[in-house]
Parts: C-alpha cells; sequence; structure tokens
C-alpha cells in the first residue's frame, strides 16, 4: 500500500491529558513542514463520545490557523485492570473502534500515525501496524499506562517522558524508544505574566500568590485541604483557587470571597487564561498529574503535589510526584500526609522568596534542552521525508 506523504494521522482522546500534548506535537510538526516547504494535513481519532472532537475542533496554532484539520470519531471502550461487566460489554466497543479505524487508515493511507494514548488510541494504533502504516506513541508518566503497554507492541518507537522510563525496559524494547519529556502546548513557553495579574484582579500584594489545582473536575482532597487552613493560606498568601466544575461549591466560595477579600480568588475552571495564571503564580498547589505538573515545570514555578493515589489509580501520580521532589523540584503530600500539618509545613517552606528560588533553579535544570514537542516532531518529520 503506498501510503500519502502529505497525510499524518494523530490518536489519542479520553481526557484533555491525552489530546493537548498530541496537539502541541501537531502545532510543531505543521511549523516544521512549513518551513521546508512541505504541506501537510493532520487528522485526528478520537472517541466518538465525549470531549475529544470539541478539543480538538477548537484548537489553533500558534499562527491563529486550525491546528487538525479533519477529525474521525470512532467507538472507544476502556480497558481496566480489574473485573467488571462492563468488560464484556466495551469488548463490542473496542473491537467496533478497531473496525473504524482500519476502514479510515486503510482509505487515506497517512504517512504515520502518532498516538498520545489513552483507551481509544489502541484500536488504531493495531489497524496501523496491520497496514504497515510506521506508529509513533508517547508516554507521559513515569510508568507505561495500559493503553501504551499494548500500543508499545504495535510501534516503530516510543517516546517517554523520563530516563527512568526507558531504564525499566528490556534492552530489546529500550531500542525502540527516545527521552523527549513530555511535550507542553507552545503557549506555556509564550506566558505573559502581567495578563495573568490582570485577569485576576491582582495589582500589588506583598504575598506570594498560591494558585490551587485540581483539575477540570476539581480534587475534594485538595479543596477541603484549603477550606479547613483558609486562615493559614490567607494570611500568607494571595490564594487562587480553582475549585473545579464538578466539586465545586459557589455558597461557599462566595462566603469566603467575602470574608477574606482580596486573599481569597475562587474560580470553578480557568480556560484560556491559564497559561498567564500559571506564569504569575509563585507556588502551585495541585494533584501530580503529567500535564499539569510539566507546565508548572516549563514555567519553573515551585509545586506542592497532593498525587492521586489508592486502588483507583495505578500509582503514575505518585511516580511523577516522587521524581520532582527527589531532584529538588517540588514538595510532596502523600497519602496520609496530605494533612494540615504537613501542609502547612511545606507551603511554609515556600513563603519566603529566597526558598521558592532555590525549587526554581531545580525545575531550570529538569526542564532545559530542546522543547519536546519539537524534538518528537523532528522525528515524526524525518520519518515522513524518508520517501519523498
Amino acid at each position: 500500500m503506498k501510503l500519502n506523504k502529505n497525510l499524518v494521522f494523530f490518536t489519542g482522546g479520553g481526557t484533555g491529558g491525552h489530546i493537548y500534548p498530541g496537539l502541541a506535537v501537531a502545532d510543531e510538526l505543521k511549523a516544521i513542514s512549513k518551513s521546508n516547504n512541505y504541506n501537510i494535513s493532520i487528522n485526528w481519532i478520537g472517541c466518538s463520545k465525549g470531549m475529544d472532537k470539541n478539543i480538538v475542533d477548537k484548537a489553533t496554532g500558534p499562527d491563529g490557523n486550525k491546528t487538525v484539520d479533519k477529525f474521525y470519531g470512532i467507538p472507544s471502550g476502556k480497558l481496566r485492570r480489574y473485573f467488571s461487566l462492563k468488560n464484556f460489554s466495551d469488548l463490542f466497543r473496542i473491537a467496533g473502534g478497531f473496525f473504524a479505524a482500519y476502514h479510515i487508515l486503510r482509505k487515506n493511507k497517512p504517512a504515520v500515525l502518532f498516538s498520545k494514548g489513552g483507551f481509544v488510541s489502541v484500536p488504531p494504533c493495531l489497524a496501523a501496524r496491520l497496514l504497515h502504516i510506521p506508529v509513533y506513541t508517547h508516554e507521559c508518566d513515569f510508568t507505561l499506562g495500559l493503553a501504551n503497554r499494548l500500543n508499545f507492541k504495535s510501534a516503530d518507537c516510543m517516546f517517554v517522558s523520563y530516563d527512568e522510563t526507558k531504564a525499566r525496559l528490556s534492552v530489546a524494547e529500550q531500542k525502540r524508544v527516545v527521552v523527549t519529556g513530555n511535550p507542553i502546548r507552545p503557549v506555556f513557553y509564550n506566558t505573559n505574566p502581567q495578563k495573568g495579574l490582570e485577569f485576576l484582579g491582582i495589582k500589588e500584594t506583598s504575598k506570594p500568590v498560591l494558585l490551587v489545582l485540581g483539575g477540570s473536575s476539581g480534587a475534594r482532597q485538595i479543596n477541603e485541604l484549603v477550606y479547613d487552613n483558609i486562615d493559614f493560606l490567607t494570611e500568607n498568601f494571595v490564594v487562587v483557587h480553582q475549585t473545579g466544575l464538578l466539586n465545586s461549591d459557589d455558597n461557599r466560595s462566595a462566603v469566603l470571597s467575602e470574608k477574606y477579600g482580596d486573599s481569597y480568588k475562587p474560580y470553578n475552571f480557568i480556560y484560556k487564561e491559564m497559561p498567564d495564571v500559571v506564569s504569575c503564580a509563585d507556588v502551585i498547589l495541585s494533584r501530580a498529574g503529567a500535564n499539569s505538573i510539566w507546565e508548572a515545570a516549563v514555567l519553573h514555578r515551585p509545586m506542592v503535589l497532593v498525587p492521586l493515589c489508592g486502588n483507583g489509580t495505578r500509582g503514575d501520580q505518585v511516580d511523577n510526584a516522587e521524581f520532582f521532589k527527589s531532584h529538588g523540584a517540588a514538595e510532596v503530600l502523600l497519602g496520609q500526609q496530605a494533612d494540615s500539618e504537613h501542609l502547612k509545613e511545606s507551603l511554609s517552606k515556600m513563603i519566603e522568596k529566597e526558598n521558592r528560588i532555590v525549587y526554581s533553579e531545580a525545575l531550570k535544570k529538569l526542564t532545559e534542552g530542546e522543547i519536546p514537542a519539537n524534538k518528537i516532531a523532528k522525528i515524526l518529520f524525518d520519518k515522513i521525508g524518508e520517501k519523498k
């Protein structure tokens, strides 16, 4: 089958965490192609249900043009590590996703398929392998997720964020692995802290800005930590609290905002202003999801991390958080340590600017070098150009 060297397919979805890094790579790939006077089209295979299409369709690159030219939705079933009756019904969705992806890829014959992971990416990667379409995949977490363990079997090459991730694989597997770091949206490399302060309505303050993040749905555990320690927090910081769309309490937020004035600024969710808001923050209190943690890292923002742990997770956030802690780039509240005492202890270290500089310098060392999305895009472009 002759491949179309002007067409590249991306896949991934289920959450924004499996889409935004892929969009970052797509933007870089288009920029590299344009600088080499080579025109490519980028299509995306994602979940037919959920937010995938909305996120992809609205994405624009630094030039203001759409990042993805066409979106294809396919059925998607979840791959569970535990027993559930839904595993049986999802087998039909996974099979449906495979046949849909096979038809799409066979018809379009892309030069490359790049996967950012998520359950929806497994059928397209398998279909591409059977069609002899080169497959590249990226794992953002410290350990491989189940989807990427499966995708790696189909992949010509897997990109990973950490040297330690590669080292855990066999010698034979390491030959197909390249350490790149985690691709971050280009907007995070061109932020304006002053715009962030203006959006937040912060003019002058002698206190550092603490940005509290729990993701789009919010983290109930982090929210409760903030509420339980609101006196300490507002005394020492200007608290910008993203409560989340699902775990927000508007009445409580209004009462606290009135009581603490400019020292407490609650938001259900911060959208396009988030990069500027992160850049103007002095400290980040957050979960340890790969994308949010690396977005703060590239902006050298000191972090106090409360990783999601327990039976409902494979422990990827714990690994991510411990990595940054081991390099002196973050404080971590793990398990039972995620309490008021340890929160105050960790944040007390962040009150003085001299202490925050130490964490920032450690983050600079971790993020220096070539931009990950650019590094990945160059490899993809070289693959596309092999037989032009």
